[in-house]
């Protein structure tokens, strides 16, 4: 099984992650801030991750280092669960439904962080959540799984509907590019590594 727990404890918030790769999308999520709970379990869903988060954070400040940081430690979470990437399919793209709403996303587990996010956001907040700390919790999570990641919104008027549609999607891509493939062997690289 590829697993990892990890801990982080900075003066603004304190964090635990156990993530199981090859899991059935169960999950346990408590990060104080609703929305971002819901955005999580369903990335845990659609990507058969088994997944737990706790975070304590000074959300009374506001999210952003709650968001950023259950990113950097999800990411070091993936990147330990994955090990030597043997066999993993590498790459995944996905376009991604939800109601009006619908994102085009790719990933390549490389070993190269990288985000590109071009998603033009039609509010600034869902209830209490900006909704611009979306690409701030992707760009945390790319530099510490050490991934590239290209998320896309082709088109959606619903501010919810659009951040879902991402999440699901990316569940979906991590599911998809970390599945072990038998014809591969090593790593699915020219250089022998990644």
């Amino acid at each position: 099984m590829r697993t990892a727990t990890l801990s982080r404890e900075t003066a603004e918030t304190q964090i635990r992650v156990a993530l199981n790769i090859d899991g059935t999308g169960k999950s346990d999520i408590d990060t104080g801030i609703g929305f971002f709970n819901h955005m999580l379990i369903l990335f845990s869903n659609h990507g058969f991750l088994d997944l737990e988060i706790d975070c304590q954070g000074d959300i009374e400040v506001d999210f952003h280092h709650t968001v950023e940081d259950v990113g950097i430690v999800l990411g070091q979470a993936f990147k330990e669960a994955l090990g030597d990437k043997k066999g993993i399919t590498r790459y995944a793209t996905e376009h991604s439904p939800m109601d009006e709403a619908l994102s085009m996303i790719t990933l390549d587990i490389s070993n190269r962080p990288y985000l590109h996010f071009q998603v033009d956001m039609p509010v600034e907040k869902v209830g209490p959540f900006d909704t611009e700390l979306v690409e701030e919790f992707f760009r945390a999570f790319v530099n510490h799984a050490g991934v590239t990641l290209h998320i896309n919104l082709l088109y959606g008027k619903n501010g919810h509907h659009i951040i879902e549609s991402i999440f699901k999607g990316f569940g979906r891509i991590v599911d998809e590019a970390t599945a072990v493939q038998e014809r591969i062997h090593g790593v699915r690289s020219t250089k022998g590594m990644l």
